[in-house]
């Protein structure tokens, strides 16, 4: 790259596998608080960090974006604006891999703005610019003014034939077995994002301890660029502590309560058991005072320490008596019931019910191609074939709020539960239908989207479709502290928001399809992480069965209401035959039989439609049209042409054959007339077909076939 620019970046570079990555600032973007260039190969992102002003709220506000820009790989974008919308499904689940692991690395107290911006500079397919941006989120934070903790790191790691490979070009992507982000600090992995073909457990520890080596390579790198060129970093104020006789009178006052209120069963019955012995706590601690300021101090204190309480609580009692919220032991999961066929119009449904989590499935088969989700994305456009969306309303969670389009979240949960199950899908040659799955989220109390996955698989099979092997999908937990831990299966969501780590593993009875985990302590042993693993796999087995009690297995036939395709290989040369001038030809078949017809350049035809006599009408006329003579083969045709040397006989619409006078009979014939006149039928076999497609027919060897007969 040429440039007479006077200024002097500074810049670090770490090789990670067969890349190598370049971290540079003091270039571009200098009025940011923390500006980096991140790249590799010919990839580049500039990542942005600032942080704004006085302090405006209580709790922290990170906002995390990134941004495809089409210039970056010479593409238009499409649409009549010609410019970047809002952003599409990949850059918001970018900005959830970099939100993800960054978040927990700022102080819980710090109350001003944190923005990040990453921008893709240039797009080389050969190396995504995900990882890049995550790497940089992290880089532009540390030499920033930001109260980072310390640096992060990200590493893209693929089985490929066999091999690990970290940070694949796209194309090893699409061949890999095994396909992980991970995420960690120097020391710890506190993020992973992917999945696999029904990958073992051991794969994935592999996985874990390969990353880290780089990801702390990674990390170095950052930090020593930060040591060099890296602002001083704003002061934390600690939030003040409860007075004491706040913490005394709860200490002494709130044991039995709290543990009266915890033994309450049900997400919203405990709920308001707590919030009821809470408030009754405060008014007793408060009777008799009068000043305001000092009463509402006091209650805000008493709410936090309260909060604390319960924390202890809920994480001693698993600890120490290996007993759970709701009375399961940690290895438990809550019952399930399930229902298919809900929905008799729908091509397949399917009801999930765990514990008070609860999704209702349907799926709907398309068999037109435009049928299929159009992605325009770095790299070329993507036919989206199998879709997944996941809708949470209000009502879920008994709460009542605007409707509004899919946040993160939403979108996040529908890309890990469409990872989940894509992989036991049939092949489109297999299966040419286009899938898509829509789940409506009625009940939550912990991890709906590994509820989707079950109610997917459900529906899936309840349509009929062909899996290779039922997935379902389960939430873990984990409760740590010093040495002691245990590992929760199918956890609530109250165990999710107090525990030290969440993460969801989905797959068959074979192997695992798509992982992920959060941490929000510093790590995590090989030890503590395959009890997890090995706990999720009895688990998520346990699920299977009980799914296997409603429907073990794809229905053999599909819904009534479910559109039939039929396949038909012709020869490509005979595409445009089908087609006709303008498509005139196709649209007449499909009018005429009221069926649905998709043509690709390899020749193949589908004829859809939930009629089997129209498709039977249909593959009929396109027989019909798109035969081809076959050598030896008898035919009766119509004589089109007499000529001096033969007669042109059409053996079937659009393909025609000369008999030579010479084959006209088995006696020698002066004048084709003599034997034929246009328009007569005629038996005729073919004895040749030359290069150029020219067919010559024999009604003399035809007549002695039918002699022989």
């Amino acid at each position: 790259m040429k440039s007479n620019s006077p200024i002097t970046p500074a810049f670090r570079e770490v090789q990670v596998g067969n890349t190598t990555l370049r971290f540079e600032t003091g270039k571009y973007a200098k009025q940011a608080g923390g500006a980096i260039v991140v790249s590799a190969g010919e990839s580049s992102v500039l990542v942005t960090a600032v942080v704004g002003g006085p302090a405006r709220f209580d709790f922290l506000p990170l906002t995390v974006n990134y941004e495809d820009r089409f210039g970056s790989f010479g593409a238009i974008p499409g649409g009549f604006l010609k410019r970047e919308g809002r952003a599409n499904e990949r850059e918001t689940l970018i900005c959830r891999v970099i939100d993800r692991p960054i978040r927990p690395m700022f102080p819980k107290t710090f109350r001003r703005e944190l923005q990040c911006i990453a921008t893709v500079m240039s797009y080389d397919p050969a190396h995504d610019t995900d990882v890049l941006a995550l790497c940089g989120a992290s880089a532009a934070f540390a030499v920033s003014d930001a109260p980072l903790k310390a640096p992060i790191a990200g590493v893209r790691i693929c089985k490929v034939d066999g091999e690990w490979v970290l940070n694949p070009s796209n194309v090893a992507v699409a061949a890999a077995t095994v396909n992980l982000v991970i995420a960690g600090t120097r020391d710890n992995i506190t993020m992973v994002e992917g999945g696999g073909v029904e990958a073992k457990e051991e794969e994935i520890l592999d996985a874990l301890e390969l990353a880290q080596v780089e990801i702390a390579k990674i990390v170095d790198a950052i930090q020593s660029l930060a040591d060099e060129v890296g602002k001083d970093k704003i002061e934390v104020e600690a939030d003040p502590e409860p007075s004491a006789d706040v913490v005394a009178f709860l200490a002494d006052k709130g044991a039995g309560p709290l543990a009266e209120a915890l033994a309450v069963p049900g997400k919203h019955e405990r709920g308001d058991a707590l919030k009821e012995a809470r408030n009754a706590l405060i008014a007793t601690m408060l009777e008799g005072e009068s000043d305001e300021a000092v009463i509402e101090q006091k209650t805000e204190e008493a709410k936090e320490v309260w909060s604390g309480m319960i924390r202890k609580s809920m994480r001693g009692t698993v600890l120490t008596e290996g007993k759970r919220l709701d009375g399961r032991a940690p290895d438990q999961v809550r019952a399930i019931w399930t229902e298919v066929g809900v929905a008799p119009r729908a091509h397949g449904s399917a009801v999930f019910t765990r514990g008070e989590t609860q999704t209702f499935m349907t799926l709907a088969m398309g068999t037109d191609k435009r049928d299929a989700q159009l992605l325009d994305y770095p790299g070329g456009k993507i036919d989206r074939t199998f879709m997944l969306t996941y809708n949470f309303a209000p009502f879920c969670t008994g709460e009542a709020r605007m409707l509004r389009g899919p946040k993160r979240r939403e979108i996040g949960h529908g890309a890990l539960a469409h990872r989940a199950i894509e992989p036991m899908l049939p092949s489109s040659e297999e299966f040419p239908y286009i899938l898509r799955l829509c789940a409506e989220t009625l009940e939550s109390n912990g991890s709906s989207s590994m509820a989707t996955v079950c109610s997917g698989t459900m529906a899936l099979m309840d349509a009929g479709v062909p899996m290779k092997e039922p997935v379902a999908g389960i939430a873990m937990g984990l409760i740590k502290e010093g040495d002691d831990y245990a590992v929760l299966s199918d956890i609530l969501g109250d165990e999710d928001h107090l525990g030290d780590m969440d993460f969801k593993v989905t797959g068959t009875r074979n192997g695992i399809t798509a992982f992920q985990m959060d941490t929000k302590i510093s790590g995590v042993s090989r030890e503590v992480m395959g009890k997890a693993l090995a706990q999720a796999r009895e688990g998520r087995i346990h699920i299977l069965n009980e799914m296997a009690k409603t429907l073990e297995a794809p229905r053999e036939d599909l819904s009534q209401y479910a559109p039939r395709i039929t396949s038909l290989q012709i020869n490509p040369e005979k595409i445009r035959d089908i087609i006709g001038p303008g498509g005139k030809v196709i649209r007449s078949i499909q009018e005429t039989c009221d069926v649905k017809i998709n043509v690709d350049d390899s020749g193949r035809v589908e004829v859809a439609s939930a009629n089997q006599e129209n498709t039977d009408k249909a593959m009929a006329m396109i027989r019909e049209i798109t035969q081809e003579a076959e050598l030896g083969a008898l035919y009766v045709g119509v004589v089109k042409r007499i000529v001096d040397f033969g007669a042109f006989v059409e053996i079937f619409p659009g393909t025609d054959g000369l008999i030579h006078i010479s084959h006209l009979a088995n006696e020698r014939t002066e004048n084709v007339r003599d034997v034929l006149t246009e328009g007569d039928e005629v038996l005729v076999r073919v004895i040749d077909i030359d290069r150029s497609g020219k067919i010559r027919l024999s009604r003399k060897e035809a007549l002695d076939a039918a002699g022989s007969l």
